[in-house]
């Protein structure tokens, strides 16, 4: 069985669950080492390494608050300590930024403090996240950072992350301009809706599913899965000639 990615090393933020999981299982399946991190449930990151472990692949989880600005440098300090340990060196191919939170804040539900929480997690964690890497990625490595099809069709029910989601496209174009020089690929992966914990009570109205399904062109949720192999493409070999692109995956939401 072919490993495109054997040899390299992951770190995949918010993996404990949904979407992160699928992307920290996929790239160990193909041979990395996998970081990943995990903030409110322990028990949820610990079952994603031991399901990993099951299938043959290597990982470990670490705990991070991302709410917190002093979590980045915290957690650089871990993943250095344990890549140095395990490989002999704290390099970093693949950076995965995923880590998200509740994003479902309306206008009338916004505060300052609920404001800050969503942008600090999806907006400002990446980017701080992505400083930190840059003295460890390795030239030629890639960054992967997780959008959402919201950022380009806002959803007039969650306006503060479709705030925080473009941004991060905007990052990702950033970047690939500041790190081509080395050969470090910059995308981003914006899902549609997509078969997670998070939409369980959308699914189980039959109704909303309807609705949903109709603005699809494929007609249907995605799978956490499906998210992950565009990501574990664009972190291979035959990903390496694409750069500064947001790619929906999305199957076709409101096209």
């Amino acid at each position: 069985m072919a490993h495109p990615l054997e040899g390299k090393t992951a770190l995949v933020t918010g993996a404990s669950r949904g979407i992160g999981r699928a992307i920290a299982e996929r790239l160990a399946k193909d041979g990395a080492t996998v970081a990943l991190t995990y903030n409110a449930s322990k028990s949820g990151a610990d079952e994603a390494v031991a399901a990993i472990e099951k299938a043959g692949g290597t990982a470990f989880a670490i705990h991070a608050n991302l709410v917190d600005p002093a979590t980045v440098p915290a957690l650089f300090e871990r993943l250095d300590a344990e890549f140095t340990r395990r490989n002999g060196h704290k390099a970093l191919d693949i950076l995965v930024n995923n880590a998200g939170n509740s994003g479902w804040v309306g206008f009338q539900d916004a505060t300052p403090e609920r404001w800050d929480t969503l942008i600090a997690v999806y907006a400002r964690a990446p980017f701080f996240i992505v400083q930190a890497a840059l003295d460890r990625l390795a030239d030629g490595g890639s960054i992967i950072n997780i959008s959402s099809a919201a950022a380009t069709k806002p959803v007039t029910a969650a306006p503060v992350y479709s705030m925080a989601k473009a941004a991060i496209n905007t990052l990702t174009h950033a970047l690939a301009i500041e790190l081509g020089p080395r050969g470090i690929t910059a995308n981003a992966v914006a899902p549609g809706y997509t078969r997670t914990d998070v939409n369980a009570a959308i699914r189980q109205n039959s109704e909303l599913v309807k609705a949903v399904e109709a603005q699809i062109a494929l007609g249907r949720f995605g799978e956490p899965s499906e998210i992950a192999a565009v990501v574990a493409f664009l972190a291979s070999d035959d990903g390496h000639w694409v750069t500064g692109q947001t790619i929906e995956a999305s199957g076709g939401y409101k096209l």
